[in-house]
Order: structure tokens, then sequence, then C-alpha cells
């Protein structure tokens, strides 16, 4: 059953990491207006994080975290 849980929570961690640093990225792309400026959508969403640059600094610590949550979450011990 332990194993069970494990493997669950393996899933659900990387998972969450990976949302994370897709967020991060998309967070990164909006500060410098290059996320949904793009031919198939004209114009894009008006966002309040478009050309506000801290959004870039928020997004790199998401990137980050989001990394970080995904190594650790692959290179710990299993449990036995």
């Amino acid at each position: 059953m332990v194993k069970v849980f494990d493997i669950f929570g393996r899933i659900v961690s990387n998972v969450l990491g990976l949302i994370l640093v897709g967020a991060g990225i998309i967070w990164i792309l909006q500060a410098f207006d290059l996320a949904f400026n793009t031919p198939l959508v004209p114009g894009g969403p008006v966002s309040f994080m478009v050309n506000n640059h801290q959004w870039a600094l928020y997004g790199a610590v998401a990137v980050a975290v989001g990394g970080a949550q995904v190594i650790w979450s692959n290179t710990r011990r299993r449990a036995s």
C-alpha cells in the first residue's frame, strides 16, 4: 500500500511542478508581450501582466520552484 501512495505522490508532485513551470513560462512571455502575439491570435488577450516586467521575475521564480519540485520528486529515495 505504501508503494501505491509513493507512486501516486510522485505523479501528483510531477504534475504540479510541470504546471508551475508552464505558468512561469507564460508569465515571462506575457511580461515581454510575447505570449499571445501570434498570427493565430491577432492582438491577443489584454492582460495586466503585459509589459509589466515584474512578472518576468515572478515567472522566473515559478519556473525555478516548479523545476526544483520535479527534480526533487524524481530523485528522492523510494519508500521501502
